[in-house]
């Protein structure tokens, strides 16, 4: 495939610059799905709910070995010869400095699901624990071991390797910046046929409804904040209200472009977190947060291996269905949109920059979050200061304000977290609308500017109409469902890139050291 496929596969229509198949067959289906959530809202939500049951309790062991084995090949690529080879031409450097460069991947990557599971996720696993007696210092323990290994380096090594594999390929190869390019190396040019539209109408199916149900969700616990902090009656109009707010947001910031638009309101974002989190190590109990976050690191890698390929295979029961195989899935649909977008943003760094950047730098500030978040809620239940546990349990959406009202100028805090869940959620919606953007124009890395609308606007759209029908759970089960699927696709991928490094930038190697030899 060469820079002529890139072309061939775009068709200008109407003002836009699109792969006619994976535009509209993607279209198509979204209208169809949402048609059938408004029409039929129970029946869909049942039949996704048993389609995702079906995936997790008969392929889960599958989820378990491929994210299992991903970190282990990002960690072999990054030390391996490879690390050295530039994702661009050899004389290409990054065109963002490295805290922009941060700032735009852990925004798009996890960003709002740090806010909302701060403090709940180490509550509930402390409440019930995977093993053991919950409510006990050893729970407490699992509640940060397995907190961090879902929020940890597991799913930005699916990003990587899926990131990294776009970027090698249009960057370093010239093809188009799309999933269907990863697959070239194992297919040749049928990944320009129906193989890679197949794929890339999968990326786009996943990415759309999983920013949806994100909105939709989200708009809730922004919503249940105003409510908590002044007193603001939640309703489905507030809701509405809000999703409109943060798709206009987003709007006015993918129309703006990544430089102007995204990395501006990413910046800002990570500064406000900074300081929110900075706030509640400060303000909060700061000695339980410093004792504990070595603590929480070592536990964290002794058992990374063990989590990584625990299934539940000797004991039965649920928690892991509907705990981590549930990330495994959110994760899996998540990577198209996040790898391309951390693949768009990466051109002139280095395979090794890039892997150290993405899975070891986010795991660490994740780490640090949750230990900041959640071992201040776990001393304060702990020692009877605030009865965390019920605020959790009671509404999961609160539970941050929660902690929070404990703490000293706990309306200015209050007001810092909305301004940081706001915003995130526009970094989040404004970046998948770019990515999408790139997928249907058939890899075209500056689209036009009215496609970009259409994406961003049919996000808060479709959220906002299987919100009022109460259709956002056969949304969000859907979007899980495309993580079986994709799953395997990622598999291929990371086949796909092994080879063509191998092939390509080890045959170069070799001939750079034969070079040397003979000279």
């Amino acid at each position: 495939m060469t820079e002529r496929t890139r072309t061939d596969t775009q068709t200008s229509l109407l003002g836009l610059s699109v792969d006619p198949i994976v535009f509209f067959t993607s279209a198509s289906l979204i209208v169809i799905f949402v048609g059938a959530g408004v029409l039929f809202t129970d029946s869909l939500g049942t039949i996704t709910a048993a389609v995702q049951n079906f995936i997790v309790s008969r392929f889960g062991w599958l989820y378990i070995i491929v994210v299992g084995a991903f970190p282990a090949l990002a960690i072999y690529l990054m030390l391996s010869r490879f690390g050295s080879v530039r994702l661009g031409q050899d004389d290409d450097r990054p065109k963002y400095s490295t805290f922009a460069w941060l700032s735009m991947l852990y925004g798009a990557g996890l960003g709002i699901g740090l806010v909302f599971y701060g403090v709940a996720e180490p509550m509930l696993h402390y409440v019930t624990p995977p093993l053991g007696t919950g409510g006990t210092p050893e729970a407490a323990e699992q509640a940060l071991l397995f907190t961090m290994f879902h929020w940890g380096i597991h799913p930005w090594a699916l990003y990587i390797v899926l990131g990294l594999a776009m970027a090698y390929a249009s960057f370093r190869q010239g093809l188009p910046l799309t999933i269907s390019s990863t697959l070239v190396p194992l297919i040749g040019d049928r990944a320009n046929g129906p193989i890679g539209k197949a794929v890339n109408i999968l990326a786009v199916f996943g990415t759309l409804f999983g920013l949806a149900t994100s909105l939709g969700l989200g708009v809730k616990q922004i919503a249940s904040g105003l409510n908590f902090v002044a007193n603001v009656q939640d309703s489905i109009g507030l809701q509405i209200g809000l999703i409109a707010l943060i798709t206009s947001l987003a709007t006015l910031s993918v129309v703006a472009g990544l430089d102007k638009g995204i990395k501006r309101l990413s910046i800002a974002n990570s500064i406000f977190a900074v300081s929110l989190l900075a706030f509640v190590i400060i303000a909060g109990p700061t000695q339980a947060v410093f004792d504990a976050l070595p603590q929480n690191l070592g536990v964290y890698l002794q058992n990374l291996v063990g989590t990584t390929f625990f299934d539940e295979a000797y004991r039965g029961g649920d928690w892991q269905a509907g705990w981590t195989l549930f990330y495994w899935g959110w994760w899996v649909s998540w990577s198209p949109f996040a790898g391309m977008f951390i693949a768009r943003i990466s051109r002139g760094r280095t395979i090794r920059e890039f892997i150290a950047g993405t899975m070891i730098v986010p795991s660490a500030i994740t780490l640090v979050w949750f230990t900041g978040f959640g071992n201040g809620a776990l001393a304060l239940a702990q020692s009877g200061a605030a009865d965390m546990v019920s605020a959790v349990q009671d509404n999961v959406s609160t539970s941050l304000f929660v902690l929070l009202a404990q703490l000293p100028m706990p309306m200015i805090s209050s007001v810092l977290a909305l301004i940081v869940i706001l915003l995130f959620f526009v970094t989040s919606s404004d970046s998948a609308s770019f990515v999408i953007d790139i997928i249907t124009s058939g890899g075209a890395e500056n689209p036009p500017v009215v496609q970009r609308i259409f994406w961003a606007v049919s996000e808060g759209v479709v959220a906002a109409i299987l919100l009022l029908v109460g259709g956002l759970g056969a949304l969000q089960t859907a979007s899980l469902a495309t993580g079986l699927p994709f799953t395997i696709v990622l598999v291929f991928v990371a086949c796909a890139l092994l080879r063509a490094l191998h092939r390509n930038e080890g045959r170069r190697m070799n001939h750079i050291t034969l070079g040397v030899k003979d000279a």
